[in-house]
């Protein structure tokens, strides 16, 4: 944390999506008093968006236990995190799991999440775990500064990029799978400054309830995770030097969650010993919002 009573020292990326390996702090996606129990032992685990912030931990947990674990990132803006958290889950897999692989590419389109898929399913033969969380956002004081080019591009990558690799990955899954999607605690409360981020959330929550009446004849689970403020790559990319000194200061426990906080939302929902008669649900590690909806 820094001096002064702020969470964050000011510090800004221009570009999305951002590099967690030059954040201050780096964000913690591993956390020495987590105990695995071989929960996912011999799973298949895909995660979008995992080389960093919450992805990156949910990797990390997912391999601690027992999964072997695929996950997409952004070529050329996420090369070292990609590399790093591809060493971090091969150093933290089980014996009897197989070398995690890391894929490049831009989700936001069906054909290139048929190809991630495929890769995946070519590796591996399976997959067991989808966890949708792939995302983009940025600031808006207006919805007249949106324009049709940025909307269609955050909505692909928030929100059809989960559909597109649902139905794709679907044809791999079995029952006692599971699909994890990624919302937002602003899906609930809203955010002015974020409409169309916000506005994607709350598809994603609309989403996972509609798909986990789908899906539960064929025994396959559907939930999502709502994070409040976390400290990823996501916010240095999106808010200004002022706001990041006071991120996380809004909820109730007055601080940003670390990534490997949120993770283990995950690894209970991926879980069937933990979660078998959970679907359709949203859990909340948002630092003690009450949530209604």
């Amino acid at each position: 944390m820094a001096s002064g009573g702020q969470q964050f020292p000011p510090q800004k990326q221009q570009q999305q999506p951002g590099k967690e390996h030059v954040m201050n702090p780096i964000p913690q996606a591993a956390h020495d008093d987590y105990k695995p129990a071989n929960k996912l032992r011999g799973k298949v685990a895909l995660v979008t968006g995992g080389d960093s912030g919450i992805g990156r931990a949910v990797c990390y947990c997912f391999a601690l236990e027992g999964a072997t674990v695929a996950f997409t990132y952004v070529k050329g803006q996420e090369d070292k995190d990609a590399k790093d958290t591809l060493q971090m889950i091969t150093e933290a897999k089980t014996q009897d799991s197989k070398d995690p692989i890391a894929i490049p590419m831009d989700l936001g389109y069906d054909e290139n999440c048929r190809r991630v898929v495929e890769e995946v399913v070519n590796a591996y033969a399976q997959i067991d775990i989808l966890v949708n969380n792939c995302a983009e956002q940025y600031e808006s004081t207006t919805i007249e500064e949106m324009n049709e080019e940025r909307l269609e591009r955050v909505f692909r990558t928030n929100i059809f990029s989960y559909f597109f690799m649902t139905r794709h990955a679907l044809k791999h899954m079995r029952e006692g799978s599971s699909i994890i999607n990624t919302t937002s605690i602003n899906a609930y409360k809203g955010n002015a400054s974020l409409l169309d981020y916000t506005s994607t959330k709350g598809a994603i929550v609309s989403f996972t309830r509609g798909l986990s009446l789908q899906l539960v004849s064929k025994g396959i689970r559907v939930n999502g995770v709502a994070p409040g403020p976390v400290w990823t790559p996501l916010i240095q990319a999106s808010f200004s030097e002022e706001k990041i000194k006071e991120f996380g200061s809004e909820v109730p426990m007055g601080r940003a969650a670390q990534p490997y906080e949120i993770a283990p939302s995950y690894v209970f929902l991926a879980s069937n010993i933990d979660s078998s008669y959970i679907s359709g649900q949203v859990l909340h590690p948002n630092g003690g919002a009450v949530i209604n909806g």
